[in-house]
């Protein structure tokens, strides 16, 4: 696998070392964004690549998987978290999904220890659907990003305070500039995903933010739509920490709170 087709794009925080690389199992090129409380620059040598570690003071995962596509070498992007592992074919997969889908912009893959979000076959991914992806499944061809200017919204995510669904924000910027998504059912990694730096629980707050996310993400109609389903149809999920009825309540209170598109207004007029 010769120069620099794919690189791991990987965000995490207070690594004094790359024994990372290591324990996420990358064998090819990556670039980390390590955020801490010093700047600095390191590479390690991988089995078939470097991995070169850029280390900085400022917080934020949209901000860090931004910065990391800034610094990428590659023609394709693969996102990675902390606590995932790469099984050692991973290389080999990404890159043949994307020369068997020239016309591919972004890509999902699947998850060896997550249940699948979709058929076992290649699927074109429009909302709804881009709705089930979640951020380690999401790969992309870089000068697609760089063409159009889409990039992870610093508005949202771990570490901004206004919960997550930063990738729907993401799939559906791609969306709106005519990237084109697909799912290609290539198992490339496992993800423990055993804390979260922002997930706190199925409380009001977690509906509350969910509400305005969705409203900035999706406008109005849509999000009091998307709103009713979520509620019925992930009960099951939630129910014992919330009834349905607070939990719609307090959605529809971040709706109406629209906190997001006011926050996106605001810094829009303040360029």
């Amino acid at each position: 696998m010769a120069g620099n087709k794919l690189e791991i794009l990987l965000s995490c925080m207070n690594q004094t070392d790359t024994e990372i690389v290591n324990k996420t199992r990358i064998t090819g090129n990556a670039v980390i964004i390590n955020q801490c409380d010093a700047e600095g620059y390191s590479e390690t040598a991988t089995e078939h690549g470097t991995a070169r570690m850029y280390s900085v003071t400022g917080r934020g995962l949209t901000k860090s998987r931004n910065l990391a596509i800034e610094r990428s070498q590659a023609e394709i992007c693969q996102l990675c978290d902390d606590d995932e592992e790469f099984l050692p074919d991973y290389e080999e997969k990404i890159i043949s999904a994307y020369d068997s889908l020239p016309d591919a912009d972004v890509i999902a893959f699947k998850m060896s220890n997550r249940p699948p979000s979709f058929k076992d076959k290649v699927i074109r991914l429009r909302f709804p659907l881009t709705a089930k992806v979640s951020s380690w499944q999401i790969s992309f061809r870089r000068q697609s990003l760089v063409r159009t200017g889409v990039r992870f919204d610093p508005l949202m995510g771990a570490g901004s305070g206004n919960g997550a669904e930063e990738e729907l924000k993401f799939l559906t910027d791609c969306r709106k500039a005519k990237l084109k998504i697909y799912y290609v059912p290539y198992e490339i990694a496992s993800v423990a995903q055993s804390t979260s730096t922002w997930f706190a629980g199925f409380n009001e707050q977690f509906f509350r933010d969910r509400g305005n996310t969705t409203r900035y993400i999706m406008g109005l109609p849509l999000s009091v739509l998307y709103a009713l389903y979520y509620v019925l149809t992930k009960r099951g999920m939630y129910s014992k920490y919330i009834s349905p009825s607070a939990a719609l309540k307090a959605t529809m209170s971040g709706i109406r709170e629209n906190r997001l598109s006011k926050l996106s207004k605001q810094k829009g007029e303040s360029l």
